[in-house]
């Protein structure tokens, strides 16, 4: 039997530390795992990011690529340069050929999306970004108390086009966060059928679920395996 791998990608900021109760699960249920760190230095590029995919996951026979929100720019990079039986995107920020990261906000309607949700949950939408309401919201104490503050991703990520003519051709899932208020649900499900014909599968917790849902996301990735 082949040994599958989990080569799990963070999003902007490129920590690793988002995948630090999801892994464990996934290895000691027999799996090789290997969470990414992402290249965040001045001039970095989505080309970088693959490159780091590549170097991290090493030599393996079957990988499944799992690539949170910005993540989702770099991993389809990565897919003709290993084994990728499957792509799972999380909460993702699903690119179009020649879309940068900075235009894509505009091209998706996010905004409209994250203010339309604040408001049918009672928030107050122009109250300004802040963490704890949009990214921590669902994190108990004692995760909080694990992670340390996230690097804000350089501009050169926000700049650099999406290169592929077309999505990989290999088996992608989309998976989606039931109480993201960064990504509401109802947005990614209609992201995930405009640009890839799919629909997006839903998992309890919001933008950061691999840290306040990793028991269902790591069961949801077993599933089929």
């Amino acid at each position: 039997m082949q040994q599958r791998s989990f080569v799990l990608i963070p999003g902007a900021g490129g920590s690793a530390a988002l995948w630090q109760l999801v892994e464990p699960l996934l290895f000691r249920a027999g799996y090789r795992t290997c969470a990414v760190t992402l290249p965040n230095w001045p001039g970095a590029t989505f080309s970088d990011h693959a490159d780091a995919i590549v170097d991290a996951a090493g030599a393996t026979e079957e990988v499944t690529l799992l690539a949170q929100s910005m993540g989702a720019f770099a991993a389809p990079l990565a897919c003709d340069r290993l084994p990728v039986s499957e792509l799972v995107l999380l909460n993702a920020m699903i690119p179009v050929p020649g879309e940068t990261a900075g235009e894509w906000w505009g091209h998706t309607g996010q905004a409209d999306a994250m203010r339309s949700n604040d408001l049918r949950e009672g928030r107050n939408p122009d109250a300004g970004f802040d963490a704890q309401t949009y990214f921590l919201h669902d994190l108990t104490p004692d995760v909080l108390a694990l992670l340390s503050e996230e690097e804000e991703p350089v501009d050169s990520l926000f700049q650099t086009r999406f290169p592929l003519p077309s999505w990989p051709d290999v088996p992608t899932v989309v998976l989606a966060g039931r109480d993201d208020r960064f990504f509401p649900y109802e947005f990614q499900r209609r992201i995930a059928r405009e640009r890839l014909g799919l629909e997006a599968e839903q998992l309890p917790g919001g933008h950061l679920l691999a840290l306040s849902q990793p028991e269902a996301l790591a069961a949801r990735l077993m599933r089929d395996h």
